[in-house]
């Protein structure tokens, strides 16, 4: 089974909980990167990897957003 079909078959108050519980963990992840740059102890592998899962983040938002976003026919 694809996301985007995993995605088509919840009902819209589990996608609206997924929907908060992605974005607090893309929070995160921008607070983790953020931090381990300043710091500078972290290896590039690492920021890398981190900055992976931000992106994977930030499309599976985009795609519970656009099933809670009602289509508008003008």
């Amino acid at each position: 089974m694809t996301a985007s079909t995993d995605i088509a078959m919840k009902n819209e108050d589990v996608l609206r909980i997924e929907l908060e519980v992605f974005r607090r963990e893309h929070r995160d992840l921008d607070d983790a990167i953020a931090a381990l740059s300043e710091k500078g102890t972290a290896d590039q592998l690492t920021l890398q990897r981190l900055k992976k899962q931000k992106l994977q983040l930030k499309d599976k938002i985009a795609q519970i957003e656009d099933r809670l976003t009602p289509d508008i026919i003008a």
